[in-house]
């Protein structure tokens, strides 16, 4: 398809008979510190709180109606899912949605809630299309694609004709958190027609980023694995035609990890008093990165808060990794001699900084090992300095703000060392949110590997994390990795992890 015939299809489409045009607002906090003005699109603000409904609705009110009279039928674990019920509700078709069985019992609810015909199948959302699509082809249902159909691309780009309607004066960049790229396809086939010189930046997760790999690769990558952290834009390869518009369009993809995400959220929270999904967050992530990796001042940004739909279990873990995100706290762990007064001695060299966590507990004579969280002020670079200090007056210091084992078990797990442990593995998992996850870990593991350490935090997603240590002899190590690869289960080797070594580790 050509630029003129998005522009048409885009100007032409379907939306406000459900979509409302979303309001285009300062973000008064966050441009202060950042040093230039960002804009927030709020799409969470849409009825199903998601951008999604838009492509949804454009996509099923086109369809003649001798295949609307025998249904749709879509795959997906959230958003989508209520754009197209929602959709499907107000024209009158009949909708089934098939979800994982992973997926939360809010987001299962709302489809109800709209009068979708909910099927749950499967661990993940790629066996939920699986079977959605064999549906399709066996009942003549219509699939409504969530990201790569021209008719969905088209609703999306809607957004993009509200941002220059309502901000006239020119945008530097605009900012679009990606998943399967629907959204971005549609924004910058609008912006870069009428606004060229204005930037068009993708954001993806770190661990999701399928548009950076593909045009990293000059072709659609199929990515080995994806965090499910942002569920939303968890997607392990982009869509065709999304593709397509990107690579002609799109400046720049920008990746962000799961504490930048976390920073945005509490960003959005502190400037409009509403919580972010992370998905939601990802187009602030990507726009303070941005600032810092350029250093940018006086320019106009915008931002797409695409969705609003998380889990009120979620906002534990999020408030965890928010200040680490933001760099306002910095954890380490520290080697102290074990000895009377050294404890207090530590203490004493920290100094009047903040402390925000402190994990200690007798292990071996010699030296103790401590896990220590320490408020910092992020524009004077503080953690470094202080680290520096700590090292300068004797004490190794390893910095655990980026390791993702200690964020997530490591600091719940100070003081387990436990001595005389063999051949213990160490290994980080992601177990599907559902009954008999573990059974299945259970049952295949072999009744002599032991398991000498076992985790799990719920994080109100459709994966659990587990960490588990299981002591298997070297002899055993071809067929342990078989077990893994059987188990289907997605996981971390962290044997060496400094975290697992310092706190966790049989000692010597």
């Amino acid at each position: 398809m050509t630029p003129d015939s998005y522009i048409h299809r885009i100007l032409n489409a379907h939306v406000y008979e459900v979509a409302r045009e979303t309001p285009l607002a300062r973000a008064a906090k966050l441009s202060t510190r950042l040093g230039n003005d960002l804009l927030l699109k709020r799409e969470d603000l849409q009825q199903v709180h998601s951008f999604k409904l838009r492509g949804a609705f454009n996509k099923m009110s086109r369809l003649p109606a001798e295949v609307a009279s025998r249904g749709v039928i879509t795959a997906s674990a959230g958003n989508h899912a209520q754009g197209v019920a929602l959709a499907a509700k107000r024209l009158g078709i009949e909708s089934r949605i098939v979800m994982p069985v992973t997926t939360p019992a809010i987001k299962v609810e709302a489809v109800r809630v709209l009068g979708g015909e909910v099927v749950l199948h499967g661990d993940t959302y790629d066996d939920a299309l699986e079977l959605a699509m064999k549906m399709a082809a066996q009942e003549s249902l219509e699939y409504v694609h969530a990201y790569d159909d021209p008719d969905v691309i088209a609703g999306q780009g809607t957004i993009g004709v509200e941002i220059l309607r309502q901000y006239t004066d020119p945008i530097d960049a605009i900012f679009v958190p990606v998943g399967g790229g629907g959204l971005i396809a549609g924004v910058a086939s609008y912006v870069k027609y009428l606004r060229p010189e204005t930037a068009v930046i993708g954001v993806e997760p770190m661990d999701a980023a399928c548009l950076y790999a593909a045009l990293r690769d000059g072709e659609r990558t199929i990515l080995d694995r994806v965090g499910i952290f942002a569920d939303g834009v968890a997607v392990r390869q982009v869509g065709e035609e999304p593709f397509r518009i990107a690579r002609e369009l799109v400046d720049e993809v920008i990746r962000v990890d799961t504490d930048a995400i976390c920073a945005a959220i509490l960003d959005i929270f502190e400037d409009t008093r509403t919580i972010a999904e992370p998905a939601g967050a990802l187009a602030v992530a990507g726009a303070k990165k941005y600032v810092e990796e350029n250093g940018i001042r006086g320019q106009t940004l915008v931002s797409i808060v695409s969705g609003a739909n998380i889990s009120f279990h979620r906002l534990r873990h999020i408030s965890e990794r928010a200040e680490i995100g933001e760099r306002r706290e910095v954890i380490f762990a520290a080697t102290i001699p074990e000895r009377h007064g050294a404890f207090r001695e530590f203490c004493d060299a920290i100094g009047d900084h903040a402390v925000t966590e402190f994990n200690y507990r007798y292990a071996q004579p010699g030296e103790a090992h401590i896990f220590v969280g320490i408020h910092v002020d992020p524009g004077k670079a503080q953690g470094e300095l202080l680290l520096a200090q700590l090292e300068a007056r004797g004490y190794r210091c390893v910095d655990m703000s980026d390791n993702e084992m200690a964020k997530d078990h490591g600091r719940h797990l100070v003081g387990g060392r436990a001595p005389g442990l063999e051949s213990e593995r160490l290994l980080r998992f992601e177990f599907p949110e559902r009954p008999g996850a573990l059974r299945k870990f259970l049952a295949r593991l072999r009744p002599d590997w032991n398991i000498s350490l076992f985790h799990y935090r719920n994080h109100g997603s459709a994966m659990g994390r587990v960490l588990a240590g299981i002591q298997v002899p070297d002899t055993d190590a071809v067929e342990f990795e078989q077990f893994l690869g059987d188990l289907g289960y997605s996981y971390i080797d962290e044997t060496q992890n400094p975290a697992y070594q310092l706190f966790l580790s049989s000692p010597e």
